[in-house]
C-alpha cells in the first residue's frame, strides 16, 4: 500500500519507518529542509533504539514536497506536533496547516486521512471540514474519509511498541476506511513482525471518532495517575518505615490493579503525560466537568520531583556549598528527551539552595542550565557530597559503586528510581536511600584532628 506521513517528529518518523519495514511504500513529508536532508542520509534526528536500522528500507523516502506526498498516499497520516499552550490546551495550528495543505493538493482518488497526532476531541470532524473547505475553494472534486488512529508509543521503546502493540485503535464511521486501515496494519495484527509471533492476534478496537480521540488522553491520564498514586504511597512509607517496593508487589499481584507503572520514584515527565493530562483537563473545563483527580495527579507529581532534595537535606542538612552529582538527566532511559524532565526541577532547586551540581548522562551532551556535565560516572563521583540517580539507564546497574564511593567526600547515594539493591550499595560503602524504602548503611562523616586543622 502507498502511505504518506506528514511530519517527521517522534511519532511520524517511527510510524513511517515501521510501515516501510513491513512492506508499504512510504513517503515522509516535512517542511524542514535541513531535517529532510539529514533523514535522506539515513540518520534520525532523535535517539531511539533500532530506528536507524529500520530506516534503511528501500521503501522509505523523505521529501519537503507536500503535493507529492498527498498525491502518493492511499493512506495519509497527519503526524505533526500538538505542543501545549500556556492554558493547557493543545496547539493545533500545525494540524490545521497540514489539513488545509491536503485540501489544496488532494485529487479525485479515494484516500484515507489519518489523525495520528494527539488532538482534542472533535478534531476528526474539524480536519474533514478544513480539507473540504480547501477543496471547495478551488472548485475540485475529491473522495476521502478521516480516521483517528491514536499512537501509544513509549519513548525508548517506540519501534518495539509499533511491532508489538497491546491494541490498535481505529475511530471512524466509514467501513471502507476502516477496512483499508485493517489492511494497512494486517502484518502487525497477525504478529508477523512481533517479538513473539505465537501470541494471539493484536486486538483492533473500532470506535467512533470522538471515542478514539478520548482513548488516547484517557490512557495517558490513567497511567500518570497510577504513578502519582504509588508515589504518594511511597511518601507514606517513608514516614512509617514500610518498603514501597514490597507494597507495590503486594497490590500489583491483584489482577484488578496490575504491577505495571507501580515503580515509585521522582515522578513522570517527557512530552506525552504532561501534555495529554493538561489537554484532557482543558477539554473537561470547556464542558464544565471538574477534574479533581487529575488536578491532584499533576500536583503530586510536581511535589514528587523534589523528594530527592528532601532526602539530601535529611542527610547533608545544609546543601549550600555542597556538590551533588546527578546520574542521568533524560526523563526516562533510552531517549535523549529532556522535555519536562524531573532532572530540570531538581537542578533548579539544588541551585536555589546553593549547591553545586554536576551531571552525567549517556546521551545528553549539552544542557541549557548552569550544570557541569562530565563524561564518565567516575569523574562525576570525584569530590561529590552525594550522588542522585535520576534516570534508570541500564548501564547504571553495572557501575563499580565501590570505586565511586571511595572518590566521594561523603558516600551518600539517593536512588530516585528505586532500581538498585540496598544491600549491595551498603556493601559498596554507601549510605543508601531510595524513595519510600528504609535506608541502608550508616552516615559516616570524615573527622579532622584539631592538630591537622590548626596546621592547615
Amino acid at each position: 500500500m502507498r502511505v504518506s506521513v506528514i511530519g517527521t517528529g517522534y511519532v511520524g518518523l517511527v510510524t513511517g519507518a515501521c510501515l516501510a519495514h513491513i512492506g508499504h511504500d512510504v513517503v515522509c513529508v516535512d517542511y524542514n529542509v535541513e531535517k529532510v536532508a539529514t533523514l535522506q542520509t539515513g540518520k534520525p534526528p532523535i535517539y531511539e533504539p533500532d530506528l536507524t536500522d529500520i530506516m534503511r528500507s528501500e521503501r522509505l523516502s523523505f521529501t519537503t514536497d507536500l503535493a507529492a506526498g498527498v498525491g502518493h498516499g492511499d493512506v495519509i497520516f497527519i503526524a505533526v506536533g500538538t505542543p501545549p499552550l500556556p492554558t493547557g490546551e493543545s496547539d493545533t495550528r500545525y494540524v490545521e496547516a497540514v489539513a488545509r495543505g491536503i485540501g489544496e493538493h488532494i485529487g479525485s482518488d479515494y484516500k484515507v486521512i489519518v489523525n495520528k497526532s494527539t488532538v482534542p476531541v472533535g478534531s476528526g470532524d474539524w480536519v474533514r471540514r478544513l480539507i473540504l473547505d480547501a477543496v471547495e475553494h478551488r472548485g475540485a472534486q475529491t473522495s476521502f474519509e478521516v480516521v483517528s488512529n491514536p499512537e501509544f508509543l513509549r519513548e525508548g521503546s517506540a519501534v518495539y511498541d509499533t511491532f508489538n502493540p497491546d491494541r490498535i485503535v481505529l475511530g471512524g464511521q466509514s467501513p471502507r476506511a476502516i477496512e483499508r486501515m485493517r489492511q494497512l496494519y494486517a502484518p502487525i495484527v497477525t504478529r508477523q513482525f512481533a517479538l513473539d509471533p505465537a501470541l494471539p492476534a493484536v486486538p483492533v478496537v473500532v470506535t467512533d471518532l470522538a471515542s478514539a480521540e478520548t482513548i488516547k488522553y484517557a490512557a495517558n491520564a490513567f497511567l500518570a495517575t497510577k504513578i502519582s498514586f504509588i508515589n504518594e504511597i511511597a511518601n507514606i512509607c517513608d514516614r512509617i518505615g514500610a518498603d514501597v517496593n514490597q507494597v507495590a508487589q503486594g497490590i500489583g499481584l491483584d489482577s484488578r490493579i496490575g504491577g505495571k507503572f507501580l515503580q515509585a520514584g521522582i515522578g513522570w515527565g517527557g512530552s506525552c503525560f504532561p501534555k495529554d493530562v493538561s489537554a484532557l483537563m482543558h477539554i473537561a473545563r470547556d464542558y464544565g466537568v471538574p477534574t479533581n483527580l487529575l488536578d491532584a495527579t499533576i500536583a503530586t507529581n510536581q511535589r514528587q520531583r523534589l523528594q530527592v532534595v528532601y532526602h539530601l537535606q535529611k542527610t547533608l542538612k545544609i546543601l549550600k556549598g555542597k556538590t551533588i552529582g546527578l546520574l542521568g538527566l533524560t526523563f526516562k532511559p533510552n531517549t535523549d528527551d529532556l522535555r519536562d524532565a524531573p532532572a530540570l526541577d531538581i537542578i533548579a532547586e539544588l541551585q536555589r539552595l546553593g549547591a553545586k551540581v554536576k551531571a552525567y548522562d549517556p546521551i545528553v551532551e549539552n544542557l541549557d542550565a548552569p550544570v557541569t556535565l562530565v563524561d564518565t560516572p567516575t569523574t562525576l563521583a570525584h569530590s561529590c557530597d552525594a550522588l542522585v540517580l535520576v534516570t534508570d539507564w541500564a548501564e547504571f546497574q553495572d557501575l563499580d559503586y565501590g570505586d565511586l564511593a571511595r572518590r566521594m567526600t561523603h558516600p551518600i547515594f539517593i536512588d530516585g528510581r528505586n532500581c538498585l539493591n540496598p544491600q549491595r550499595m551498603q556493601q559498596e560503602g554507601f549510605y543508601y536511600q531510595a524513595i519510600g524504602r528504609p535506608s541502608a548503611g550508616q552516615l559516616l562523616w570524615p573527622t579532622v584532628s584539631p592538630t591537622s586543622a590548626l596546621v592547615a
